[in-house]
């Protein structure tokens, strides 16, 4: 046994049974070693940031690591803007990044590069295994500091003489540590400040699966405090018979107001609401001026115990939660609107579908209009770095075989991991693909007026626009092998995504705008 299959043993003993690959020559023994070790599943990516992508998807929904194989420094570079997204997700990840063998690093090769740097802005625990010897012990290392809460990812450096080198056998899982406990007197000043009303509790994290937003809708009815959770968060569990949590405003005027006439917000695994970004002359916090910030429990605490002690405290363990009914759900008809698409996602939606959440301007309606759709789970971008939905259907999708996922994507983001296409017909992944061909970083067109820039003249324009030539969606997904349609009206989208979520595989609709 050479150290690429110590390494790869050592992960499936920790429970890491997926990989997403792009490798080169510095990592082909550990794809050699991947034909004597079937239990490893393992799906290529044509480029790093669908593999890293697809990890976040992975993880997110499958609640433990799936590992990435990249090719060296340049290699981790590419698939770098989706690991943000996933650190900011807190989603565990391990990534298996090749380096030139020891003794050739000294020569400075043309690939060579600080692997240590680059994996450092998105890893909260780096390594280069320095033997063979240590490969197993090291990849056990790294996925209990990928687990470790809040989740994150960890980056394991393999040289390539440390992958071919003769190894012993594979490591024994590392134990990982619970979330700490909040302390009692916290849990009692929060239950004090939601007697006083005027109150919300900002949920992230843990705090958004279904139990946990029963027991903090209990204690929404007992106290009167309204539930919220920021713009952009990894995964909420939703819809109809659930309880429903209202997203807090992208655009940092709406944000202000939403928040205007709340006296205090209770932090549960949530950091304080803050704008996107800096505006001339408006706040960086979106709550009002004066408002009491309050933190039941912090990002990588254990706030589903302390919202049970805090549900207990206040009495309301046996206060019925309000959830949101099923809605009479009808499609609409006529010209494409972004209300209609909204009441069409919203009918056609299957029960226990996963969405994976890129829409951008184009989906703004979306989560009023589908609260009181079938259940499902909704994926968002935390981290904000454009091409994570299609790659992050894939990882869900292989996640969670059974479960439709309807990816959601502007055509502007929807490029940026184009080559996910492939990875789902090479696959056949059942996710179906929504892209908005609006033709435009619409999103842009706002900010710069938001930002006191003013209106875009003539070669403004021209950096915000994707027109001339218009892409074509239908031939750019049947072209890697995934069957396409092309919708201008209410009545073809309703007619196209019907069909498409009854079916097996993967299926793309460009939706014209």
């Amino acid at each position: 046994m050479n150290g690429a299959e110590s390494l790869i043993r050592s992960l499936l003993a920790s429970g890491v049974e997926t990989c997403f690959t792009n490798p080169g020559t510095s990592e082909m023994h550990f794809v050699s070693a991947l034909d004597r070790v079937q239990e490893m599943r393992c799906v290529l990516a044509l480029f790093e940031g669908v593999a890293t992508g697809a990890a976040d998807g992975y993880g997110r929904m499958k609640g433990k690591p799936a590992s990435t194989l990249l090719h060296l420094g340049p290699g981790l570079g590419n698939g770098l803007a989706n690991l943000h997204n996933a650190r900011r997700a807190m989603t565990p990840i391990v990534n298996i990044v090749g380096e030139h063998a020891t003794y050739h690093q000294r020569y400075d090769p043309p690939l060579a590069s600080d692997i240590e740097g680059i994996a450092r802005s998105c890893s909260r625990w780096v390594k280069s295994s320095a033997s063979a010897q240590e490969v197993g012990v090291d990849a056990a290392e790294a996925v209990a500091a990928a687990m470790a809460p809040p989740g994150g990812s960890s980056t394991l450096i393999l040289p390539a003489d440390v992958a071919w080198t003769e190894a012993q056998g594979p490591a024994a899982a590392r134990s990982v540590p619970a979330r700490p406990k909040v302390d009692e007197a916290r849990v009692r000043e929060v239950a004090e400040a939601l007697r006083r009303g005027e109150a919300a509790l900002v949920l992230n994290g843990p705090m958004l699966r279904e139990d946990a937003l029963e027991l903090c809708g209990r204690v929404a009815v007992a106290t009167g405090a309204e539930l919220l959770c920021p713009t952009q968060v990894a995964r909420i569990e939703r819809g109809a018979g659930r309880v429903s949590v209202d997203r807090i405003p992208y655009v940092i005027d709406l944000a202000l107001k939403r928040l205007q006439h709340l006296r205090r917000l209770v932090l549960v695994n949530s950091q304080q609401p803050i704008a996107f970004f800096a505006y001339p002359d408006k706040p960086s916090l979106v709550s009002a001026p004066g408002c009491e910030i309050l933190t039941l429990a912090e990002i990588g605490e254990d706030g589903v115990d302390a919202m049970q002690r805090l549900a207990d405290m206040l009495g309301a363990r046996k206060t019925e939660p309000k959830r949101e009914p099923r809605g009479a759900l009808l499609l609409p008809t006529g010209a494409m609107t972004l209300p209609g698409i909204a009441g069409t996602i919203a009918a056609c939606l299957p029960e226990h579908a996963i969405v994976s959440d890129e829409s951008v301007t184009s989906g703004r309606g979306l989560v009023p209009a589908t609260k009181n759709a079938a259940p499902h789970d909704w994926l968002i971008n935390p981290g904000g770095a454009i091409g994570m939905a299609m790659p992050v259907a894939i990882g869900a999708a292989i996640a969670c075989p059974g479960r439709k996922l309807l990816c959601l994507s502007g055509d502007g983001s929807a490029m940026y991991t184009l080559q996910s296409l492939w990875t789902m017909a090479r696959e056949n992944l059942d996710v179906v693909t929504l892209v908005f061909g609006n033709r435009t970083y619409e999103i842009l067109k706002g900010e710069l007026r938001n930002v006191g820039a003013g209106e875009a003249g003539k070669k403004a324009r021209d950096m915000l626009e994707i027109g001339r030539p218009d892409l074509d969606w239908v031939a750019l997904a049947r072209g890697q092998g995934v069957d396409a349609a092309r919708v201008d009206t209410l009545d073809a989208l309703a007619r196209e995504l019907g069909a498409a979520l009854r079916r097996n595989g993967p299926y793309l609709i460009e939706v014209k705008l």
